[in-house]
């Protein structure tokens, strides 16, 4: 019986421990832009890259929309695989046509997918007056992300 305790005693030790390793795995610094304490390791992984600085937050946008402001909102996830090659084309792109690309981390966020009706990462959409006006989904070419912007953005 004191074998039994003493090996329960060490799990739950082990355990705590797996527990507190992970929190501070994920533990976010203090002045990141999502503003949470904790966040996704995909996520943590793209705090620095240059594609992914023009963040915006839940309530941000829907401040945006219910404000009737104009936007185009990238809607993606640091775990998509179109998303991690779609970003390195739309980020720069957009930036040199001089639209303001806001992006939206589904991940950190999840409840956009039902907000917006989100069915596929990546997803482009273009809100005029505060509704949807435009959509785009998944991976293209850099050419027709250009023409869809100029006929959208614009």
């Amino acid at each position: 019986m004191k074998k039994i305790i003493i090996f329960l005693a060490i799990m739950l030790v082990l355990f705590g421990g797996v527990g507190v390793l992970t929190y501070m795995q994920n533990k976010a610094p203090e002045d990141n832009v999502y503003q949470k304490d904790t966040l996704e390791p995909e996520t943590l992984a793209q705090l620095d890259d240059p594609n992914y600085q023009n963040i915006i937050l839940p309530e941000a946008l829907g401040d945006k929309l219910e404000n009737g402001e104009d936007t185009t909102v990238y809607f993606y996830s640091p775990t998509c695989q179109y998303c991690q090659q779609t970003t390195p084309i739309v980020a720069p792109l957009t930036e040199d046509m001089g639209i303001d690309l806001v992006q939206y981390n589904l991940l950190e966020f999840e409840q956009g997918w039902d907000d917006f009706n989100i069915s596929e990462t990546p997803t482009i959409i273009q809100f005029k007056d505060g509704e949807e006006a435009a959509r785009i989904t998944g991976l293209r070419e850099e050419a027709v992300f250009e023409d869809w912007f100029n006929e959208n953005s614009m």
